[in-house]
């Protein structure tokens, strides 16, 4: 059996904003996609119709709203995405990190969605579910306790506290790419601190 670390706040903060510049550049590039589209359509109508809609308040909350959802749907589909596929969003991946289950499994695609709809919880109140993870003992925000799912440092730790899982030659594994570990369907015992 091979032990790995829980990953700390800071580790994982920095991860977050990798994942975060990531998100944004896709966000601003479909902005400045449905912008020119928006404006190139506009351009063949009448122009004073254009800016009236422009600064009705009406029309401006109305893409706001527009703006929040897309921006939430990209991350929904981001974090699911990378972390039901290979536990390691890229920003996890440059710090070694991975998503893994509670008891050392790898996670599903609707595990990865309840985790990723979990971020919402925990940025409620001050971002206190994201700050959880520094005082929590197995270093779990509110969105890995309602998935079920821990974050570890992809490196073999001894006897340090962490969870421990089966090497690769003990059973059969579940694929994963993007340089994260192969996790093994059994039941691994987690170390005490």
């Amino acid at each position: 059996m091979t032990t790995y670390a829980f990953a700390g706040f800071w580790r994982r903060f920095v991860a977050y904003m990798i994942d975060g510049f990531i998100v944004s550049v896709v966000i601003i590039f479909l902005g400045v996609v449905a912008g020119v589209a928006y404006i190139a359509g506009a351009m063949s109508g009448d122009g004073s119709a254009i800016v009236a809609q422009m600064t009705d308040q009406a029309k401006l909350a109305s893409l706001t709203a527009w703006i929040w959802l897309l921006t939430f749907a990209v991350n929904i589909a981001y974090f699911t995405y990378f972390h039901g596929s290979t536990g390691c969003t890229p920003g996890k991946m440059l710090l070694g990190l991975q998503v893994v289950s509670v008891t050392g499994e790898s996670i599903s695609f609707g595990t990865a969605f309840l985790r990723s709809v979990g971020y919402l919880v925990s940025s409620l109140v001050f971002c206190l579910g994201y700050l959880w993870v520094a005082f929590d003992r197995r270093k779990q925000g509110w969105h890995d306790k309602i998935a079920g799912t821990v974050v570890i440092i992809r490196e073999s730790r001894g006897n340090e506290a962490g969870i421990s899982i089966p090497d690769s030659s003990s059973g059969p594994q579940n694929p994963t790419g993007f340089g994260c570990i192969p996790v093994n369907a059994s039941q691994p015992e987690e170390k005490k601190d």
